[in-house]
C-alpha cells in the first residue's frame, strides 16, 4: 500500500480478540540531529522511516516525553496522555526527553467487535472519509474523556496479562466503552455520520445474509428483495454500513466461522462448507485476512488453558 514505508504484521495474543497490548520502556533518546532531520523529512512528506499496520493503535504514555507524527499532525504527548491512530494510516514516534519513556501500545482490529446489536455503529469507525487520528482533537482538549480512556487502556493491559476466566469478555466490554468514548464526545463530528434510517431500508437484506451464509449469495435476488436497482444498491449499503456488501458478506461469514470453530467440534472443510465458502483455499486466505492466522491456529488457541502463553 506504501511502498516507501515500512508494513508491521501484528501478532495478536488471543486471535479471537484481535488485539495485542504490551507496555515499551526505553532510554534510547533520539539523537537531536535526527529529530530535527525526521521532522524536515514530515514537513516535506517524505516517510521513507514510517510504518503502517491494519489495526488501529492507541498509545497511552506512562512517563516521560513521546513525539509522535502522523500526515496531518505532529503530537507531542506526555504523562497521560493518548493518541490515536487509524488503521493502515502510516505514523512514526520517537522519544524526545531525557529520563526514560513508558507507554502502552494498545492494537486492535475494530472489525471483530461489530455484530448486528451493533451494526448501525459501524459505519461511525469505517474510515470511508478521514481517518481515526482526526478524533485526537478529544484526547487533547477533554479531560474526562482521556482519564476515562486511559483507565480503559490500563484495564485492558491488566486482564490481558492477569488471563483470569472471562478475561475475553472484560476486555471485549472495555473496548466498546473506548468507542463509546468517543462516539459521544465527538462534539466536531469527526466520525462518518450518515442517515440510521438507511440501515432501516437495507435490514431485510442484511436478515437475508444472515439466514442465508451457507448458500450462494446473489447480490440481483437481494437487490430485488429492497426493491433497489444494483447501483443504487452497492452505492446506499457502502454509505450506510461502511464497508462493500462483498466485504460484509465475507465478514459474517468469518464471523460464523469463528462461532463454528468455537463451538463445535467438525473439520475445516465443513466448517468452510457451513458458511457457503466450497473452496478451502479461498476460505483459508480469507481467514487469514481476518485474524491473521490460519483456523487450526485460530481453534487451538482458543483451546488453550487460561493463563498459558
Amino acid at each position: 500500500m506504501y511502498p516507501e514505508m515500512r508494513y508491521e504484521q501484528v501478532v495478536y495474543q488471543n486471535p479471537f480478540l484481535a488485539m495485542r497490548i504490551w507496555q515499551i520502556d526505553s532510554e534510547n533518546l533520539v539523537p537531536e540531529d535526527i529529530r530535527r532531520r525526521l521532522e524536515q523529512d514530515w514537513r516535506q512528506k517524505k516517510y521513507s522511516d514510517w510504518h503502517y499496520h491494519e489495526e488501529v493503535e492507541f498509545l497511552l504514555i506512562l512517563k516521560g516525553e513521546l513525539t509522535a507524527f502522523y500526515r496531518e499532525e505532529q503530537l507531542v504527548l506526555r504523562k497521560g496522555d493518548i493518541a490515536l491512530f487509524g488503521s493502515s494510516e502510516p505514523h512514526l514516534t520517537m522519544q524526545t526527553k531525557d529520563g526514560g519513556l513508558s507507554y502502552i501500545v494498545f492494537q486492535i482490529d475494530l472489525r471483530k467487535y461489530w455484530d448486528p446489536s451493533t451494526l448501525n455503529n459501524m459505519q461511525h469507525f469505517s474510515e470511508v472519509i478521514r481517518p481515526l487520528s482526526s478524533l485526537n482533537y478529544i484526547y487533547r482538549d477533554n479531560r474526562d474523556a482521556r482519564a476515562q480512556t486511559a483507565t480503559l487502556i490500563r484495564d485492558i493491559y491488566r486482564e490481558m496479562n492477569d488471563a483470569q476466566i472471562g478475561y475475553e469478555l472484560a476486555v471485549s466490554s472495555k473496548i466498546k466503552n473506548i468507542l463509546l468514548l468517543l462516539l459521544r464526545h465527538d462534539e466536531l463530528a469527526q466520525l462518518n455520520y450518515n442517515d440510521n434510517r438507511l440501515i432501516g431500508r437495507l435490514q431485510p437484506a442484511v436478515d437475508y445474509v444472515e439466514n442465508n451464509l451457507s448458500d450462494k449469495l446473489s447480490v440481483s435476488d437481494i437487490c430485488g428483495i429492497v426493491n433497489m436497482s444494483y447501483t443504487h444498491f452497492i452505492k446506499t449499503f457502502k454509505k450506510a454500513v461502511g464497508m462493500s456488501f462483498t466485504d460484509f458478506v465475507v465478514y459474517k461469514r468469518i464471523k460464523k466461522a469463528e462461532q463454528q470453530l468455537l463451538t463445535n467440534d467438525v473439520s475445516i472443510a465443513e466448517v468452510a462448507e457451513s458458511v457457503g465458502i466450497s473452496n478451502l483455499g479461498h476460505f483459508y486466505d480469507m481467514f487469514r485476512r481476518y485474524n491473521g492466522c490460519s483456523p487450526k491456529q485460530f481453534r487451538d488457541k482458543l483451546r488453550e488453558p487460561v493463563g498459558k502463553s
